[in-house]
């Protein structure tokens, strides 16, 4: 290994730490927002700004935008993954703490091997998948079933903070077959490695995403007329600033580099890594509660997409001009 190439993983590994710090604390950031700034609105001024300002960054270069022909793909990515994924975790975060969102939203793989089932060129579900979803499941009805029981106002608004992050896994998990089928449309339009894969291919995908997504939001909080409810206090607006560019456009582009320098399997262990720290962050801050069922039902949730993740078939390991996908550029719900 050159001294360059040395030099480059060391950062690799540092934007890794990056990212799991990174995107662990956006979730204490939208708790925080939500004090003063209603859902909608949250998101959508949040992405629409991020992708507004990775547009310009890239126009300020010189940079290609994305062309007409992939607005579409764009929309529908930043509508699923931002609009439900990010939306579904900003609605939940109104009535459950900050880090049983972030545990909440490990489901994620559940459902994507849920959709990918029932594509018709989806991969079919195996007993050892079948095994990890069903106790996957247990932990989340571990989780609610007492306030399902109780039937109070507060049990209801937590059932429905619940089902809220499961609605953004679903439209994350969408969004995320979606992007790797039409990654496949582009390799057969014979579009070369410099085109799919370059880092300004990457960047331009993902600043439409934030632009798409960001407005959707927009759109249906003004529908919600969550305007006349807006205003910032000193707390909130600092945890936007920081959502917005540190957040959004900081762990994105960490993200996207520890992904280029890295295998991939190691990379996604992020995501069990911010769960505790939002976890964490939660108790320390805002002195959210943390319960022992709660700890037993992450601990149930992990075990069983542990499981599910043993079980997929090893995918060849991505060379560094291959590793980031541009169709595929958002990857997490918070």
């Amino acid at each position: 290994m050159t001294a360059l190439a040395a030099s480059r993983r060391r950062l690799a590994y540092f934007a890794w730490a990056a990212v799991c710090i990174i995107w662990g604390t956006t979730y204490l950031g939208i708790r925080v927002s939500l004090e003063s700034v209603p859902p909608a609105l949250m998101g959508g001024l949040r992405w629409t700004i991020a992708g507004g300002l990775l547009a310009l960054y890239l126009v300020a270069r010189g940079r290609r935008l994305p062309k007409r022909s992939e607005w579409g793909h764009a929309t529908l990515l930043g509508f699923l993954m931002l609009g439900l994924g990010n939306g579904g975790v900003v609605y939940a975060e109104q009535w459950i703490p900050s880090g049983l969102a972030a545990v909440l939203v490990a489901t994620s793989p559940f459902w994507m091997a849920g959709v990918e089932a029932f594509l018709p060129d989806g991969e079919r579900l195996r007993p050892r998948v079948i095994a990890g979803l069903m106790l996957g499941f247990s932990g989340i009805v571990l989780l609610v079933w007492p306030d399902l029981t109780l039937g109070n106002a507060s049990g209801r608004g937590f059932v429905a903070g619940v089902i809220a992050v499961q609605i953004a896994a679903i439209g994350w998990s969408m969004g995320s077959s979606y992007s790797k089928r039409q990654g496949r449309a582009a390799q057969g339009q014979h579009l070369s490695d410099a085109e799919q894969n370059s880092v300004d291919a990457v960047l331009g995908a993902a600043a439409f995403q934030m632009l798409a997504g960001g407005l959707i939001m927009t759109a249906f909080g003004t529908l919600r007329g969550e305007w006349s409810d807006l205003y910032f206090t000193t707390r909130t607006a600092v945890a936007m600033i920081y959502m917005t560019t540190i957040g959004a456009i900081g762990g994105f582009v960490a993200y996207t580099y520890a992904l280029r320098h890295l295998q991939v399997s190691f990379v996604s262990l992020y995501a069990y890594i911010n769960p505790v720290i939002a976890v964490a962050l939660g108790t320390l801050v805002l002195h959210e509660p943390f319960t022992w069922r709660m700890a037993i039902a992450a601990a149930i949730v992990f075990t069983g997409v542990a499981v599910v993740r043993m079980d997929r078939r090893p995918a060849p390991q991505p060379t560094a001009s291959s590793s980031a996908n541009p169709h595929h550029a958002i990857r997490r719900p918070a």
